[in-house]
């Protein structure tokens, strides 16, 4: 047999061994390929669709809005007088990072507080125990022993966090006032700046002084700004008030900030903690259209959450100007004559419990408000001396029996529910009902004396309202009958009232209105004194509503103190342009006829003219025509003095308008508690009624010959009455105090 060469084997093994090396080096070139391919894919993908979100991620751009204290928008009146502005003053703010640590703004508060003087008052103890802790913490954790941290722990109740809440806890008890006391006076200018600095949010500026800031501590700081990080020197606003008024409320300072009652409504509405915000009355009502809008900038950060840059996106805005409904001026000298008759009452004796006074005057046809005054006379604890403050907001947040001024809407509420008609004559007479005193008229204890509804008004008499009522109630007066009523009467009674306003909210625009007392009906003869103003508590802003319904025809208007709402003026000399002007709202139309409501006007005139008017000496020589009524209830006692509960006493009221055939004014004055002594005429109430109206149309000579008019698009900014000044730091200590 031949064999084969070995030369031949040596050949077929060296190819097989180059075939399989070339098969493998494809292989390894085919992944390094696909690998390649997988790795230019990524990055494409990485730059082309996700390279913006992670530019974002890398750079975390965060847009907020930033408190740079824009200026209130200021509160005018009718006129254009200024009642409530702002003053800047110098402020020094810091800023938070979100990489700043608290040992770096310990630092900056060290380095501040040689720079400033600031007032350690408002330091707490739980700032001083926080900060002791911060100062020495050895010391301080070594206060709670290892097994009493250990015993924590095992506390499967409790995570990490409340772990160190309740360590935190104990720590501050164990603190004893020594060690709290061995802060010397720098360290607790340390800590008052810190204590600002602390409370604020992160990329949110948080004042550390603005009252007070001398123009030296200013330059200094504005000197050091680079060495300061999140430190910087601004214009703050101070609010400032013109008048005293009350209702005009008051704004918080940024030491109190928003009130913790609306801390998460607020902060909802992008506000920070330290915001000013309104506080109490307009103010508060129209915090929405004062406040301004804050600058929106969007800070831009590294990786690191380092602030690289700041682009400011919205500049902000400072806050609207409001125009009232008040005449300053009529508001002036209304307070000053009810404050002397308040006094003058005070001093004639019996009149221990008599402390307050309200005059309300407005347009009965718009709702504009153009005097609300309310006096109060408090006495200093201390010194025993009294004083007279602004009770403005006791018109509507307080109610009082107002007698005789309801008897108007009484007749109209007759004519309604057809128990009398105009001109029904009834027979004045004490009205005797079985197992019951009598109740009479004040001029007619024991006779008879026909009498129509106009007269019955004239002259006051309780004896036809009473018999009004007992009508409304389904029957007829006999003397010593006995008294029923149907089961609806006294909702049907109160019903009609309540569609003059008496008993219910009058819609006013301010907060905290009450509607007043209703009371308990224990016998049915109780029937008879909600007729004659003395069962019910009524507001003086509810009289003010009620007379201007029969003023103006029979319309519930809404009382307003806002008129107008404006930008801010670009001059400095005119208001700004009107955004929008606030019209008239109608609650209801009582129920009856054009002729009836004019028929009992005719009634209320003759109680300023006619002989036997009970206001006839205070109006009869008006040289202009005026109609109203005046009111005494008697009434017991349940004001502030406790121990004087249950004492009967006196309360005067007058309501009325003018002029009588087209009303322009409403006017309700009201004096509770006035005195003790029943036998004794008070005519204040009427006084007071009568020299307000007369210097309302002193007032409307005045401005027509000045060429002064509330109805101007272009209206110019008047100089206000009077230059004192009240600012919000004042107040707010008069509060504290």
């Amino acid at each position: 047999m031949r064999k084969k060469p070995k030369n031949n084997r040596a050949s077929s093994v060296k190819a097989k061994y180059r075939a399989s090396l070339s098969f493998r080096m494809n292989i390894l070139f085919f992944s390094i390929f696909l690998l390649f391919s997988a790795l230019i894919f990524r990055l494409g993908y990485l730059q082309i669709v996700k390279g913006e979100d992670y530019v974002r991620a890398i750079e975390r751009t965060e847009e907020i809005a930033v408190n740079t204290s824009v200026p209130r928008g200021r509160i005018y009146d009718r006129y254009g007088r200024i009642l409530v502005d702002n003053d800047p003053e110098n402020a020094i703010t810091y800023t938070k990072m979100q990489t700043t640590t608290t040992e770096e703004m310990i630092d900056i508060a060290e380095q501040l507080a040689m720079l400033i003087e600031q007032p350690t008052d408002r330091i707490t103890l739980r700032d001083r125990q926080d900060f002791w802790i911060l100062k020495n913490k050895d010391a301080a954790y070594a206060k709670v022993s290892k097994e009493e941290e250990l015993k924590l722990r095992a506390n499967e109740e409790l995570d990490d966090k409340q772990v160190q809440q309740e360590i935190d806890r104990l720590v501050r008890e164990r603190i004893t006032e020594e060690e709290l006391n061995e802060f010397t006076p720098f360290e607790l200018e340390v800590l008052a700046i810190y204590r600002e600095m602390a409370s604020g949010y992160y990329l949110s500026p948080q004042i550390i002084k603005n009252e007070n800031v001398t123009d030296a501590e200013f330059a200094r700081v504005s000197e050091r700004l680079p060495d300061l990080p999140g430190v910087n020197t601004t214009t703050d606003w101070k609010r400032v008030k013109l008048s005293s008024v009350a209702i005009l409320g008051r704004t918080t300072v940024p030491s109190k900030g928003i009130p913790k009652a609306k801390l998460n409504y607020y902060l909802a509405r992008d506000y920070s903690r330290n915001d000013r915000v309104g506080e109490s009355y307009f103010e508060a009502q129209y915090e929405e259209l004062l406040q301004g809008q804050k600058s929106v900038v969007k800070n831009i950060t590294n990786n690191k959450g380092e602030v690289i840059n700041t682009v400011t996106t919205f500049p902000g805005e400072p806050g609207k100007d409001l125009v009232s409904t008040l005449d300053i001026e009529l508001q002036t000298e209304a307070e000053k004559i009810v404050e002397k008759k308040l006094l003058e009452l005070k001093s004639l004796g019996q009149s221990k419990l008599l402390d307050r006074a309200f005059f309300i005057m407005m347009n009965p046809n718009t709702g504009e408000i153009l005097s609300m005054v309310g006096k109060k006379i408090e006495k200093d604890p201390e010194t025993g001396k009294s004083y007279v403050v602004d009770y403005s907001y006791g018109a509507f947040t307080t109610a009082y029996e107002v007698g005789s001024t309801v008897k108007a809407a009484t007749v109209l509420m007759g004519y309604s529910q057809n128990a009398i008609e105009p001109g029904t004559v009834l027979i004045d007479q004490p009205i005797r009902l079985y197992g019951t005193k009598p109740k009479s008229s004040i001029f007619n204890r024991n006779g008879a004396i026909a009498m129509n509804d106009l007269k019955a008004l004239e002259r006051s008499s309780n004896s036809y309202m009473f018999q009004t009522a007992m009508r409304i109630a389904g029957t007829n007066y006999t003397p010593n009958m006995v008294f029923r009523i149907k089961d609806d009467t006294l909702q049907t009674m109160r019903n009609g009232y309540a569609q003059f306003g008496l008993g219910v909210n009058t819609g006013i625009d301010l907060p905290n209105e009450t509607s007043g007392v209703k009371g308990e009906l224990t016998d049915t003869g109780k029937i008879l004194n909600l007729a004659i103003g003395q069962f019910d508590t009524y507001t003086p802003m509810q009289l003010a509503q009620y007379i201007s319904t029969i003023a103006n025809g029979g319309y519930r208007i809404q009382p307003r103190l806002l008129k107008e709402i404006r930008n801010p003026s670009e001059d400095g000399e005119t208001l700004g342009p009107v955004v929008e002007e606030v019209t008239p709202k109608i609650l209801n139309r009582i129920s009856n006829s054009t002729d009836e409501i004019d028929h009992v006007k005719k009634g209320l005139r003759q109680v300023y003219v006619g002989p036997q008017g009970s206001s006839y000496a205070a109006f009869h020589d008006t040289p202009y025509t005026a109609a109203g009524k005046t009111g005494t209830a008697e009434v017991v006692y349940y004001g502030p003095l406790r121990e004087d509960y249950g004492t009967f006493t006196v309360n005067l009221a007058h309501v009325g308008f003018a002029p009588m055939e087209n009303p322009e004014v409403a006017y309700a004055v009201l004096i509770p508690w006035a005195t003790t002594n029943f036998n004794v005429h008070l005519g204040q109430g009427n006084q007071i009624a009568r020299e307000i109206l007369d210097v309302y149309f002193n007032l409307k000579q005045k401005y027509e010959k000045d060429g002064i008019t509330s109805s101007s698009v272009k209206q110019q900014i008047l100089p206000p009455t009077t230059d004192d000044k009240i600012d919000e730091d004042t107040e707010e200590q008069k509060v504290n105090e």
